[in-house]
C-alpha cells in the first residue's frame, strides 16, 4: 500500500542529503562489485578502545545497579571526572552539579541544543564548511542559517569583521569548532578572545565544539573556550570521547559551561531520552583518567600517518601543509574538478573512500577530507592505487 498521502514534516525537506548515508550506499555497491575498499571517509577511528576502558565496562556490567535507568543528568562520578579533566587540562573550574551534562555523543547534544534554544526563523551563524551537526540541528529547529564563509586565505578562521551589522544584531547563536573539522585549522587564543567579545557585545549564545581537544601535534595545545574570561557567561563547549579513545560506537560525550544554557538542554533531554547507560559512563570515567602516555601514543600514531600521507601525496603533486591537530587532511581537488566528482572518481577507480568537501557546506567545494584512520600499510596501498590509476593533483 502506498503511503503517498502521509507527508513528511517540512523540517525534513529543509535538510540536504546526508553525505555519509549516501557514501554508505556507494560503498555497499562497490563491495558488491568486489572492490577492496579502503574507507578514509568518516572520522571513525580504527581499532578498539584501550583495554582499561574495556575492563572498566566489563566490571561495571557485572554490577546490577548499573542496569537500571541512569540519572537524567548523568552519574555524579562521571560528572566529577569531567570537572577534574577540565581542571587538569585547561585550569577551568566547573560545578559538577550545574555546569556539566553528559550527552549521547556530541552530535546528539549539538543538535538538541538547537531544539532547546532556536525558534523558527531565529538566525544562527554557522561556518561553512563545518561539521554537519552544526547546521543540521538549527535547520531541524526551523532556524535560518547565515553561512560564515571560511577560506584558505584567512587560514580557515571566521572573519568576524565580515559579518554585517544587521546580521550580528539579529543572530541568536554561533556554532564554531577549533581544531576544525573538516579543514584541520587551529585558532590562536586571541581568536577565542575576539569571538567571546563579539558574542557578549551582540548577546549571542556561543557553542564551541572541542571534539579534537587531545588530537594535537608538534607541541600545539588547543584552547578551550572556557579558558577565556567571560566565556562562561554566554557559552558552552562540547566534547566527545569518540575520537581520542576509539569510543565512537559507545556514544558518550558531554557539554560544559553556562549553567542556565545547560539546564535548558537538560530540560529538553528529560523529555526525549534517558541518558547514557551507566556502564558506559563508568568506562568514560576511566578514559578521562588514563595517563598522559596514552594520549602521547595516540598523537604519535596520527602524526605519523599525517606525515606519511602528506609525503606520498606530495609525490603526486599535492602540497599540503602539516595540520597541527585533528585526524584529517584537507586537500584540494584538481583544478576544474568538483569535490563530489573527484571523490566518486577516486572511489570507482581505486576503491578508496574520501569525503567531498561540499558535504560540509558550499564553501567546502573544491576540497576533499581524508581521515587518517588506517595504518601505514593501508595508507601505502592508497598511494599505490593512486599511482596506478593516475590520481594526482593538477593545479
Amino acid at each position: 500500500m502506498s503511503l503517498d498521502w502521509i507527508k513528511r514534516a517540512d523540517r525534513l525537506s529543509a535538510l540536504p542529503p546526508y553525505v555519509f548515508a549516501r557514501l554508505d550506499e556507494l560503498k555497499a555497491r562497490a563491495r558488491e562489485q568486489g572492490l577492496d575498499l579502503i574507507d578514509l571517509g568518516m572520522g571513525n577511528p580504527d581499532g578498539a578502545a584501550p583495554q582499561p576502558i574495556i575492563d572498566a565496562a566489563i566490571a561495571a556490567l557485572a554490577e546490577p545497579q548499573n542496569h537500571g535507568y541512569p540519572p537524567f543528568e548523568g552519574t555524579a562520578s562521571f560528572r566529577a571526572s569531567i570537572t577534574t579533566w577540565y581542571q587538569r587540562c585547561y585550569g577551568v573550574d566547573l560545578d559538577p552539579d550545574s555546569e556539566v551534562l553528559p550527552t549521547i555523543g556530541s552530535k546528539e547534544g549539538l543538535g538538541h541544543l538547537a531544539l532547546a534554544y532556536i525558534n523558527p526563523g531565529d538566525l544562527v551563524l554557522v561556518p561553512s564548511p563545518s561539521y554537519p551537526a552544526h547546521f543540521r540541528g538549527p535547520l531541524i529547529a526551523g532556524g535560518q542559517i547565515y553561512d560564515l564563509k571560511l577560506t584558505a586565505e584567512q587560514d580557515w578562521l571566521i572573519d568576524l569583521d565580515a559579518i554585517p551589522e544587521d546580521v550580528a544584531q539579529k543572530a541568536k547563536m554561533l556554532y564554531f569548532n577549533y581544531p576544525n573539522n573538516p579543514t584541520t585549522a587551529t585558532a590562536p587564543r586571541e581568536f577565542f578572545e575576539e569571538v567571546v567579545a563579539f558574542a557578549r557585545h551582540y548577546s549571542i549564545l556561543l557553542v564551541h565544539d572541542l571534539c579534537y581537544a587531545e588530537l594535537a601535534f608538534d607541541g600545539y595545545q588547543p584552547t578551550s573556550l572556557l579558558e577565556i574570561p567571560g566565556a562562561k557567561d554566554i557559552g558552552v563547549e562540547f566534547h566527545t570521547l569518540s575520537k581520542t579513545y576509539n569510543m565512537a560506537g559507545w556514544r558518550v560525550g558531554f557539554v560544559v559551561g553556562n549553567s542556565d544554557i545547560i539546564q535548558g538542554l537538560r530540560t529538553l533531554k528529560t523529555n526525549l531520552d534517558y541518558g547514557i547507560f551507566a556502564t558506559i559512563q563508568k568506562a568514560a570515567e576511566t578514559a578521562l583518567q588514563l595517563p598522559d602516555k596514552y594520549i602521547q601514543d595516540v598523537q604519535k600514531r596520527y602524526s605519523e600517518r599525517r606525515d606519511f600521507l602528506i609525503q606520498g601525496l606530495g609525490e603526486l603533486g599535492w602540497s599540503i601543509p602539516p595540520s597541527q591537530a585533528t585526524m584529517y587532511l584537507w586537500i584540494p581537488t584538481p583544478v576544474g574538478v568538483g569535490a563530489t566528482e573527484f571523490a566518486l572518481d577516486v572511489l570507482q577507480k581505486t576503491g578508496v573512500v574520501l569525503t567531498p568537501g561540499n558535504a560540509f557546506g558550499e564553501a567546502g567545494e573544491g576540497y576533499v577530507r581524508v581521515s587518517l584512520i588506517a595504518d601505514l600499510d593501508r595508507l601505502q596501498e592508497v598511494l599505490n592505487r593512486f599511482h596506478q590509476a593516475g590520481i594526482r593533483y593538477k593545479g
